[in-house]
């Protein structure tokens, strides 16, 4: 069960999906893709109970994408039985008060200047500086199909990135946005005091670059959460689950594959390769 991030919608896990080999189902969080705008305020509890009645009654491998992370790991608290195991991909945890100034300065900023904000958001995740080094990937990085699309258009890969998830991201109804932003603002603090009470094997992955979901986040996970493993991803920065699809496939499938053996994750960090 794939769930992604603030201000997207299901497709974000196409490429993961495509190379997983499994079944997977990814869903549209509340008030994003297909579903109902968000009117009102909500809350991480909110979220995540919506979610959980759209999820199998077994028990789920469930993934979580920023926002999606902290849903996902609500779930693993309040509902343990229904997850068989949880990855963390970009997730927050205990945000620092310069980290959380940062996030509130973007909620602000999306309320005054909607566009703007959208365009700064694909710059953090898509800078065109680092077109050199997306563009040199290998199979662990940007998928063939973004390749073949920057060789026809002679563009870089941010730019073909950014134009890839623009129309996603101007889909959200302003209001809607800010009310799921306000909860990926302050879901981290929430959540931190009752990490400990996650039973599932855990995986935290995240990119090296990345300033929002930093390396340091993902251990702070590792140190709340008893059974977990940490993986940063060399050179990567927020939106794993498009720039580097395989190495995060293949994560997902070692942890799902751990489940199965009881070899569990046994708290580490390691570096993806």
């Amino acid at each position: 069960m794939l769930l992604h991030g603030v201000g997207l919608d299901h497709t974000v896990w196409s490429r993961v999906e495509s190379r997983l080999g499994r079944t997977t189902s990814a869903i549209d969080l509340p008030g994003h893709g297909r579903q109902p705008r968000l009117s009102e305020p909500t809350d991480l509890a909110e979220m995540a109970a919506d979610v959980l009645e759209r999820m199998p009654a077994g028990p789920v491998h469930l993934v979580g994408f920023s926002l999606g992370s902290l849903i996902a790991q609500q779930i693993a608290i309040e509902s343990p039985e229904r997850v068989r195991s949880l990855a963390c991909v970009s997730s927050v945890c205990a945000r620092t008060d310069d980290d959380s100034a940062a996030v509130r300065g973007r909620l602000e900023g999306a309320g005054a200047d909607f566009p703007g904000s959208m365009e700064r958001a694909l710059e953090r995740w898509f800078p065109a500086e680092a077109a050199a080094e997306a563009g040199a990937a290998s199979s662990g990085g940007v998928g063939n199909s973004i390749a073949k699309a920057v060789d026809s258009s002679g563009g870089g890969v941010a730019e073909v990135l950014r134009e890839e998830i623009r129309p996603v991201l101007f889909a959200n109804d302003p209001v809607s946005y800010r009310h799921a932003y306000a909860v990926f603002a302050t879901g981290d603090r929430e959540l931190a005091p009752r990490l400990g009470e996650i039973t599932a094997p855990t995986l935290a992955i995240t990119g090296e670059l990345d300033p929002g979901s930093t390396p340091e986040m993902s251990r702070r996970l590792a140190e709340r959460i008893p059974d977990t493993r940490v993986v940063v991803v060399p050179g990567a920065r927020h939106m794993l689950p498009v720039t580097h699809a395989e190495v995060l496939a293949g994560h997902l499938g070692a942890l799902i594959d751990s489940t199965a053996t009881g070899a569990g994750t046994a708290s580490r960090s390691t570096t993806a390769p």
